[in-house]
């Protein structure tokens, strides 16, 4: 861990916080698609992912008005409403609905496109990757592609349409939380992301006609949980803490690090089916992580 984290930051140690962070991104959040998909048997996508960030949103924001931070100013509503839309909207309601159809080991796989697709936002901004980036995040690409050839996409074009709209939609709301959309100080600003976020997916659900069963199933229920207290209020928070005070590349780097753990989840609790092909294609992805981290180190 300490030889990663040094490459991470090109030779110097990452601070504490952004280290915890790091670690909650790659391993809890490697474990939510596994929640998600256990979620799905009493909740559809968009009703589970809507009450779940309301939830953990309404806690959040109750827990930091208690401690006297002030409430958001219209204009960080505003922008709360569309990074909320797009990264939790488009990028999570997306995820879920993805997972109908194909395995949650698969569906997180796909989500290392997301750094290239970050760089070409990016662009637009006249930020240009280093060389090694661009090739980590190159390599990335090819292990996508090819889990795009797998039997697990191949057999649900539905599920691929869904992690395409996704990941468009994350790497978009995650720049613009970075450029022009400022949200409000702190934590505050988290919980009116996802405030703004679960309205949105709550009318997604209202559209499709989604009908949660109810009661629900014991393991639905603590998956739900998972994803509101684990996924939520831990993860995503510490996500947007790395888009804050890190840079791109390192904040992206769970898209690598997830693949590994939540494939390896998926078939040994949930006993999915991957192919060889497949962890080939994740062999792939890592060899880009490897490239996006020690690269920088050995210049």
């Amino acid at each position: 861990m300490t030889t990663t984290a040094r490459a991470c930051s090109g030779g110097s140690m990452l601070s504490p916080l952004i280290l915890a962070c790091l670690l909650a991104t790659w391993l809890v959040w490697g474990s939510t698609y596994l929640a998600i998909k256990y979620a799905l048997i009493s909740f559809p996508p968009f009703f589970q992912m809507g009450t779940r960030f309301l939830a953990a949103g309404g806690l959040l924001m109750a827990w930091m008005a208690w401690r006297g931070a002030p409430m958001p100013q219209p204009r960080q509503w505003r922008d709360a409403l569309v990074v909320g839309a797009l990264m939790l909207g488009g990028g999570m309601g997306g995820t879920a609905v993805a997972e109908t159809t194909v395995g949650s080991g698969l569906v997180v796989a796909f989500i290392a496109v997301v750094p290239l697709m970050i760089a070409l936002v990016n662009l637009l901004f006249g930020v240009r990757p280093r060389a090694s980036e661009a090739a980590g995040i190159a390599v990335g690409l090819v292990g996508v592609l090819m889990l795009t050839q797998g039997q697990g996409f191949q057999a649900s074009p539905g599920g691929l349409l869904a992690m395409c709209i996704a990941c468009g939609s994350w790497s978009v709301g995650s720049v613009l939380s970075q450029r022009s959309l400022p949200l409000a100080p702190g934590a505050m600003g988290f919980a009116s992301e996802m405030l703004c976020g679960g309205v949105v997916l709550m009318g997604l659900a209202w559209i499709s006609g989604e009908t949660p069963q109810w009661p629900p199933a014991t393991a639905a229920s603590a998956a739900w949980l998972y994803l509101v207290v684990a996924g939520s209020l831990i993860a995503f928070n510490a996500y947007m803490v790395l888009l804050a005070r890190a840079p791109a590349g390192l904040a992206s780097s769970y898209t690598f690090v997830n693949p590994v753990i939540a494939m390896l989840l998926g078939v040994l609790i949930a006993g999915e089916q991957v192919t060889g092909f497949e962890w080939a294609a994740v062999s792939v992805v890592l060899a880009g992580v490897v490239l996006l981290m020690w690269k920088p180190a050995a210049r």
